[in-house]
């Protein structure tokens, strides 16, 4: 719950008067509601609904309008320490944050890009609405924001995502007019998000929000040079000033060739303004749409569509080296490595043939078939962890890719059978006296994968992986 600073008061005075100003702080006061976004590639929303109530006393209802968006109705301290969420059955995400996707409204054939991707939640349900094939490049600048986004996506279990970890404004340097659709929810001083993010009164200044509009304006000059003639570029900011919104907008429109398309919101929204402080912006701006957080009990964003109209002046390109680094799984160098994943899994050959793989330090990683690049020099990480190589020359099928390929494998199962057991694999312990042939298993709980296990002498080793095992996970509140 915050209290409005006295400049952000002043401010949102001068931009809406004070009888709408009074409105915002009064629902700054509130306590923000949580709301969730099912994962398509994992649930539904009535397993979902169900499982949480069941399990944890969760409550939820679905909205009207947003495909696969939940609000928590009861149980909001508990709903990110179920089981359900580290399991990526679903994200916590504001409902405004879910109306970019939704607008930029990937194929799954589409090459896109995610700009400023971190912490990953609009990268995820990009990933989801393209039904995990395709290309989806994530990028993200800061260091120490990368290891979250990297979190989200093995939690999600995308498999047509790679990473980058760059300067967005120079990334045009390696893509050049490709990407068919490419979100820029740009950094931003967050004047819509005060009842859920206090220290934005500590950070907010009219100067600062001036200074990321810059910033702002050349993600989003590099986002339409990699755009292709008749690609789609949609902005998003959780930012309710014009500084960061249609001054920028503005100046783009008169600079480069785009043209603002029209746009139609699943929740009540205003259009974007034509005139700011005297200053005559672009017309077409009134196409945009401005979410204000006290109409949809959710953050305020603004949200345009651009469509790139012809081709753009490149700086030098970049020539990244060619390197064959991608493997099919029919390759020399991969196929030895396959072999006892068939059978200590039972998987068919053929389904490998729906990916392709890197091989790092013995370690395999995997992506869809369908990604369109096979270079490797520019990327932080390139799709999933598949498996880790031993001594033996086996592979060691990692949990992401046990998830990922639940339902082709038949052999080697193992359900777990009491929240005692369920409770020793989460913390990386051994379930003992469980004889299963073989030297790997996959562990599932309800009917779901959870991960792997070796097989040892004395039961079957949990290889649930580390960065979920340190979340605080509660295992179950009612008696199942």
């Amino acid at each position: 719950m915050s209290i409005v600073n006295n400049e952000i008061r002043e401010y949102l005075t001068s931009l809406y008067g004070k009888n709408l100003e009074r409105k915002y702080e009064e629902f700054t006061r509130k306590k923000p509601s949580i709301y969730l976004r099912v994962n398509s590639l994992k649930t539904n929303k009535l397993d979902l609904i169900n499982s949480l109530k069941k399990q944890y006393g969760v409550i939820c209802k679905e909205i009207e309008n947003i495909p696969n968006a939940l609000k928590v109705i009861e149980g909001e301290k508990i709903v990110g320490k179920t089981l359900q969420h580290v399991t990526g059955k679903f994200y916590i995400q504001g409902l405004s944050s879910m109306i970019p996707p939704l607008v930029l409204f990937p194929a799954s054939d589409d090459k896109v890009l995610d700009l400023c991707a971190a912490p990953g939640s609009k990268t995820t349900q990009l990933g989801e609405m393209m039904n995990n094939t395709g290309t989806l490049i994530a990028n993200e600048i800061k260091q120490n924001r990368v290891g979250t986004l990297v979190y989200n996506i093995d939690r999600i279990n995308l498999v047509n995502t790679a990473v980058t970890h760059n300067r967005g404004e120079l990334l045009s340097r390696y893509f050049q007019g490709y990407f068919d659709k490419i979100l820029v929810d740009a950094p931003c001083s967050g004047l819509g998000i005060i009842h859920k993010k206090d220290e934005v009164n500590d950070w907010w200044s009219l100067e600062r929000a001036e200074s990321l509009g810059e910033l702002q304006f050349r993600l989003l000059t590099a986002a339409i040079k990699m755009a292709k003639v008749g690609g789609e570029i949609v902005y998003s900011t959780c930012t309710l000033t014009p500084e960061e919104n249609e001054i920028v907008l503005s100046k783009i429109l008169e600079r480069y060739p785009v043209e603002v398309s029209q746009i139609k919101l699943p929740v009540e929204s205003h259009p974007g303004l034509t005139e700011y402080k005297g200053l005559n912006l672009n017309p077409s701006l009134s196409l945009a749409r401005r979410i204000l957080p006290w109409e949809n009990d959710s953050d305020g964003f603004f949200i345009i569509k651009l469509i790139k109209t012809d081709v753009t002046n490149f700086s030098e390109r970049v020539k990244a080296r060619i390197n064959s680094q991608v493997l099919s799984p029919n390759s020399q160098k991969l196929k030895s490595y396959l072999l006892n994943i068939y059978e200590d899994f039972g998987i068919d050959k053929s389904v490998m043939n729906k990916f392709k793989f890197t091989l790092n330090d013995n370690n395999i990683f995997f992506i869809n078939k369908n990604f369109d690049i096979d270079n490797l020099d520019i990327f932080h990480r390139f799709g999933v962890r598949f498996g880790k190589v031993d001594k033996h020359g086996n592979t060691i099928l990692h949990t992401q890719a046990a998830e990922i390929l639940e339902k082709y494998i038949i052999r080697n199962i193992y359900e777990l059978k009491s929240l005692n057991e369920l409770k020793t694999y989460i913390e990386g312990g051994t379930i003992k006296d469980v004889v299963i042939q073989g030297r790997q298993c996959v562990v599932k709980y309800n009917g779901n994968i959870l991960g792997t296990a070796a097989i040892t002498k004395t039961g079957l080793k949990s290889r649930f992986p580390r960065a979920k095992r340190t979340q605080n996970i509660l295992l179950c509140l009612r008696t199942l």
